[in-house]
């Protein structure tokens, strides 16, 4: 069956602008074009937020440890960032509360200024509480206009262990200051994609142009633009493009070309003819846990510390599991990045570190998941001081074509990033900002509930006699507030909620195969939903969603087989989910 992104591009093939990548960073580009009224279209080789996007610590926060590399452009423009999200996606983004245990009164307090000043790693030396406060005092000094988070606070022993009794013993204090999570990162890029789209059909009816956008399309080669037929110079160079899912190849004409495929950057360029040796990715890991007793000891709160061998590493609660996280290791890009048996020893061992009376074993381990950071090339500069920072290289390939490539970028920022990256592509095209999206609401963000109360209000607006508030609010966490467009769909035929769990219904999947272009059974269990991050995927599932999935994207007997031998694949290598009580 013809996909009617693919079809978009083939019946049109040319735009002003072609992004390739469909990560964050990507889509929040395209979004911002797509509001200038630019003629652009995107193209996203796996599925949207399949990478590094996909497998981020689910934070939105400033980075306070980045001060000490002083990077304080970067912290301002993430704390600004992150309180601006706070608003403008409230339905995805929500303040988290952060606690760092502290062992030491004074550690530290030479080696990291010296790391400031002469930029060298050294050995590394915890982070006392002195230490400590000086950074979140800055951190706080960041937030002082528009701030919409409380300032942090400091326990000392007894008060810490009495709000935390869990953590170490040997822990001195305790600092707690609020950053954000993001528990719903690839829903929030589907959002930030939709807006994109509908941006370009409102700018349709002025200039007869639309924006496209479509996943499942890699980049395969580009040539120079054919003259026209005055012999005129060619407008643009074009690229040859590929439709994985049909293996089908196509011809694709733009002016400037995007380049926002995160590590992969520099293979991106070379395909181009435009080679670049930009990036220096690392691969971070992480895995998800169902431990009550974990879960508990956290307290509703993130713990974020200092390791035993420097690394600044994570705990905390998503819903009803724990998330552990993360490592920074130099990638081998020949590979699919995979959490290793020996990053999950770490994972264990620093859970102790912090909390030493709770045993934790592989078998509560539900999810893991790896992503490519896209850092800048960094030589013999460890990882984790590399600088997260990004920049925008301009080159001219082989074809003739202007080529911009993002070097860096983290989730935080992706909003400011895409201004930049946007402004940077208008200058190139002569054109100017028509629109900011500063103060711009993203998706299901748009009148999302203030308090608990609104969302209470919200939830029992859209009861029915077909559908109790758990659904309901299943809907409203998973779309924010255009699940009111959701239940409008469901509403409007025959529906069930499937046997094998009540968080799906059959029409919702017929919602999600014609409205958010799923390619594979695997994209709506690990990016239309929760359900592999939580470890809920069984066999059931994987036949009954394959089989309703099966009419409207046309997969027949031979497809659907394909499809759960894939999706457990998936499942099984790269996220070691143990799938149980399979059917077929």
């Amino acid at each position: 069956m013809p996909r009617a992104a693919v079809q978009g591009l083939r019946q049109r093939p040319n735009a002003k602008v072609l992004i390739i990548g469909g990560g964050i960073n990507g889509v929040g580009t395209f979004r911002d074009l797509a509001l200038q009224g630019v003629d652009v279209a995107l193209v996203e080789r796996g599925d949207y937020c399949q990478g590094a996007s996909g497998a981020s610590s689910h934070m939105i926060h400033g980075g306070i440890r980045y001060l000490e590399n002083g990077e304080f452009r970067l912290v301002k423009e993430s704390v600004v960032e992150r309180n601006r999200l706070l608003r403008i996606a409230p339905h995805y983004v929500k303040p988290l509360q952060t606690t760092i245990p502290i062992f030491s009164t004074f550690s530290g307090i030479l080696a990291a200024p010296l790391r400031f000043l002469t930029h060298k790693q050294g050995k590394p030396k915890e982070r006392g509480a002195f230490l400590i406060k000086v950074g979140l005092s800055l951190y706080d000094s960041f937030s002082r206009d528009g701030g919409s988070v409380p300032r942090h606070k400091f326990l000392g022993r007894k008060r810490a262990l009495a709000e935390l009794p869990a953590l170490h013993p040997a822990t001195k204090y305790t600092a707690t200051y609020f950053d954000a999570s993001v528990h719903n990162p690839e829903r929030l890029t589907l959002d930030v994609l939709q807006d994109g789209e509908k941006a370009g059909m409102g700018n349709a009816g002025l200039s007869g142009r639309t924006v496209r956008a479509t996943n499942y399309v890699s980049l395969q080669s580009m040539t120079a633009g054919v003259p026209s037929r005055d012999g005129s110079p060619a407008a643009g160079s074009t690229v040859q493009l590929r439709d994985e899912l049909t293996g089908e190849l196509f011809d694709f004409t733009a002016d400037v070309i995007v380049n926002t495929t995160g590590a992969w950057v520099d293979l991106t360029n070379q395909a181009m003819g435009a080679a670049s040796a930009f990036m220096g990715g690392t691969k971070g890991s992480h895995i998800v846990l169902d431990h009550p007793e974990l879960l508990d000891a956290c307290k509703g709160r993130e713990i974020f510390f200092e390791h035993t061998d420097g690394r600044i590493v994570l705990i905390y609660p998503m819903g009803d599991r724990v998330l552990v996280g993360t490592t920074d290791v130099d990638a081998d890009m020949s590979q699919d990045a995979v959490c290793t048996d020996s990053e999950i020893e770490y994972f264990l061992e620093l859970i102790g570190h912090v909390f030493p009376g709770i045993p934790v074993d592989r078998g509560q381990i539900v999810y893991t998941f790896s992503g490519v950071r896209p850092l800048p090339r960094h030589d013999s500069t460890q990882p984790g001081f590399v600088s997260r920072d990004y920049r925008i290289e301009r080159q001219a390939s082989a074809a003739g074509a202007v080529v911009f490539s993002l070097v860096g970028g983290k989730w935080t920022t992706f909003r400011a990033l895409a201004e930049h990256m946007s402004d940077t592509v208008l200058s190139e095209l002569g054109l100017e900002r028509k629109v900011s999206t500063g103060k711009l609401a993203i998706g299901g963000g748009a009148g999302f509930p203030a308090d608990d109360e609104g969302i209470q209000k919200w939830i029992k607006a859209h009861v029915s006699h077909t559908r109790d508030a758990d659904r309901t609010a299943v809907l409203l966490t998973r779309y924010g507030t255009r699940a009111a467009e959701v239940i409008s769909y469901l509403d409007g035929g025959p529906d069930r909620l499937l046997s094998s769990t009540r968080e799906l219904s059959v029409r919702e999947l017929e919602y999600m195969a014609g409205m958010e272009q799923i390619g594979h059974l695997a994209d709506v269990l690990i990016r239309r939903t929760s359900l592999a991050f939580r470890g809920l995927v069984t066999g059931e599932l994987l036949n009954e969603v394959c089989e309703v999935l099966a009419g409207p994207l046309g997969w027949d007997a031979a497809a659907q087989t394909g499809e759960i031998r894939h999706a457990r694949e998936v499942l099984e290598r790269l996220h070691r989910v143990q799938i149980h009580s399979l059917v077929a």
